[in-house]
């Protein structure tokens, strides 16, 4: 086992750290905004998501510098060129994809907890990718981490792929029934995304 993982290296830890507060952390204060207004009072909506909505993504790319860091100081493990750079590349690609088709669909509002903000469309997002998978930026995010693990040739990248898996499912049930619960008590107005009152 150990030519696959070096359980020693503290980087791991740090990167699975990152993994698991990451997602619970956004999901926790998006929902105590929802509660509370705690910044929106202060702030607004609009500002409070969006300052929200850059928080996240800078503690995203810190996340994926973790993960990078950790890998590194894994067991190499050579693979043939057919997986190393092409099968990584394509599910690189796909995850990268599945992501970017999620924001341009759900935009900047929708992406970033706009809704626990009270910054609520009519209606959820069902066009694609959401009509081909449930969840479709989450599953995009774990093949980017399956995807980096092959490219770098580390074994241990895919069990923390595969923890990222575990991780990013107690987070949707923490986050779809909360959202379900969201968009099941807006009433319809004009078609527009607006702060609920």
């Amino acid at each position: 086992m150990s030519f696959l993982l070096d359980p020693t290296r503290p980087s791991l830890y740090i990167c699975l750290l990152s993994i698991t507060s990451t997602p619970l952390g956004w999901s926790f204060i998006a929902r105590n905004e929802y509660r509370h207004h705690t910044l929106t009072k202060f702030i607004g909506a609009r500002t409070a998501c969006s300052i929200f909505g850059v928080v996240i993504f800078l503690s995203g790319l810190l996340r994926d510098v973790l993960y990078r860091i950790a890998l590194h100081d894994q067991p190499y493990y050579p693979l043939p060129y057919e997986i190393q750079t092409i099968l990584a590349w394509i599910i690189f690609s796909v995850g990268n994809f599945l992501v970017a088709a999620s924001f341009v669909r759900l935009g900047f509002w929708g992406t970033f907890y706009g809704d626990h903000f009270g910054i609520v469309k009519d209606k959820r997002v069902t066009g694609f990718p959401f009509n081909v998978l449930e969840n479709p930026m989450y599953f995009g995010a774990k093949l980017c981490f399956v995807g980096a693990a092959l490219w770098y040739e580390r074994p241990a990248g895919l069990l923390v792929a595969a923890y990222v898996h575990l991780a990013y499912m107690a987070v949707l049930r923490l986050e779809s029934p909360f959202t379900d619960m969201i968009y099941a008590k807006r009433r319809p107005s004009n078609g527009t995304a607006r702060p609920m009152s």
